[in-house]
C-alpha cells in the first residue's frame, strides 16, 4: 500500500436547507472535505440513520428530540473518529435530518473499527433510538457527492 502524507482539515460546515417530497430538510455538511485530499485514504463511507420518536410538523424533531439525538450524535462522533484526533479513523461528512430520521456520515480509514463499535451498540442495545447503517467502499467518494458538490450555490447558507 503507498504512503500518503496526510492533512486533516479543520472543519468548515454549511447549512443547507432543501425539500424532498414536499418534507423539508436540514443539512449540515462539511464542505472542508470538498478540496481533501488524498481522498482514497477515507475510502469507506459510513452512513447511520437514526429513527427519531419526538416529531413536530413536517416529521421533524421536537427541541427535546433535537437535545437527544444531537447529544447522541456527538457520541457516536467521537467514538468514530477514535482516540487520537490528530490521525482520526474517520472524518465527518454530514448531519441530515429529515421525514422523521437523522443521518450521520463519516469518511472512514478503516471501516473494521467502526463496525465492531456499532456491533456492540447494537448487541449491548445501548442506543436511545434505532439505527441501520452501512459501511461501503467508496474510493472516488461518488457517495459523498450529493453533500460536497450537488448544491447550487444559492441554497448553501455558510
Amino acid at each position: 500500500m503507498a504512503d500518503f502524507k496526510v492533512i486533516i482539515p479543520n472543519d468548515l460546515y454549511s447549512l443547507l436547507n432543501f425539500e424532498q417530497d414536499d418534507l423539508p430538510g436540514v443539512a449540515v455538511v462539511n464542505t472542508a472535505l470538498k478540496e481533501f485530499e488524498p481522498k482514497i485514504v477515507f475510502a469507506w463511507h459510513l452512513s447511520i440513520m437514526i429513527d427519531l420518536d419526538d416529531l413536530i410538523e413536517n416529521g421533524m424533531p421536537s427541541k427535546s428530540e433535537v437535545e437527544v439525538i444531537d447529544n447522541y450524535g456527538d457520541y457516536l462522533d467521537n467514538e468514530i473518529k477514535g482516540k487520537d484526533k490528530e490521525r482520526p479513523n474517520a472524518l465527518f461528512l454530514a448531519r441530515i435530518t429529515w421525514n422523521k430520521t437523522r443521518e450521520l456520515i463519516w469518511r472512514v480509514y478503516d471501516p473494521e473499527v467502526s463496525n465492531g463499535f456499532l456491533q456492540e451498540i447494537i448487541t449491548a442495545n445501548s442506543s436511545p433510538r434505532q439505527f441501520d447503517y452501512r459501511i461501503d467502499p467508496d474510493d472516488n467518494w461518488e457517495l459523498a457527492k450529493w453533500h460536497l458538490t450537488d448544491w447550487d450555490i444559492s441554497n448553501r447558507s455558510d
